[in-house]
């Protein structure tokens, strides 16, 4: 597997939750990020800090106003929904799910346009920086994704290039360890036999809940909380 890392920097003013990292240099968030094409992902977001940032950076990031994907001035249309997994005075947990994106300029689908297979994405915010890292199983066409990210930033937003090399680090070690329920385990395995991580997918949730002779929300309900449980065992880790 290759990764891509690079970062990207904030001018104050340019983004809400940007702002608000720049503003309390101690604080921090890690996030993971699975993208499954060009319409569809899902996040977790740990964000760590003083409890004022944790709690408006908690409220930016399950509201409706904030423009959360695009790095370009045009905001991502689609639907979103989210859950806050944790919430302590210094500490969240948010996971957001979207789907159906139109018209989006974001980093992650924006890869998928050039990059096919599985890709898994690491993204550390600190200060004025958002820090990426980019897993793929091919990376011969990181220079013209390279090259449109930089593109596409609005004002205020820089591109700054680190390296593409093998991947190494704690993502390879994921799924050590992790407590998944039974119902859980279950539908995770079943979409990852039959392809529903692939790019383009292989199965639906509907065939999913057709073979598991389960309701389709019962389906999505326990896919969103193993994918959680499994990013929250190596968000924790950070």
């Amino acid at each position: 597997m290759r990764e891509f890392v690079f970062e990207i920097r904030y001018e104050a003013n340019t983004d809400e939750l940007m702002d608000l990292f720049i503003e309390t240099p101690e604080a921090r968030s890690t996030t993971f990020l699975c993208s499954m094409g060009n319409a569809q992902l899902w996040r977790l977001d740990r964000i760590t800090g003083p409890t004022s940032l944790v709690e408006q950076a908690t409220a930016l990031l399950t509201g409706s106003t904030y423009n959360q994907l695009s790095i370009s001035d045009r905001a991502c249309g689609g639907r979103h929904y989210c859950d806050v997994l944790e919430n302590s005075p210094q500490r969240s947990l948010v996971y957001s799910y979207f789907e159906n994106l139109v018209h989006c300029d974001s980093i992650p689908t924006i890869t998928n346009r050039y990059i096919t297979g599985a890709l898994l994405f690491e993204i550390i915010r600190e200060g004025d920086t958002e820090r990426w890292r980019i897993l793929m199983e091919d990376d011969k066409k990181v220079g013209m994704l390279h090259d449109t990210l930089g593109g596409l930033l609005q004002d205020g937003l820089s591109f700054h290039f680190d390296h593409v090399s093998d991947a190494t680090g704690p993502l390879l070690t994921l799924f050590d360890s992790v407590s998944i329920r039974p119902e859980q385990s279950r539908v995770l395995e079943l979409a990852a036999e039959e392809g529903y991580y692939e790019t383009p997918r292989e199965t639906t949730l509907d065939e999913l809940a057709a073979e598991l002779d389960w309701p389709r929300s019962t389906v999505s309900y326990r896919l969103r909380k193993a994918e959680a449980s499994l990013v929250e065992s190596y968000i924790s880790r950070k």
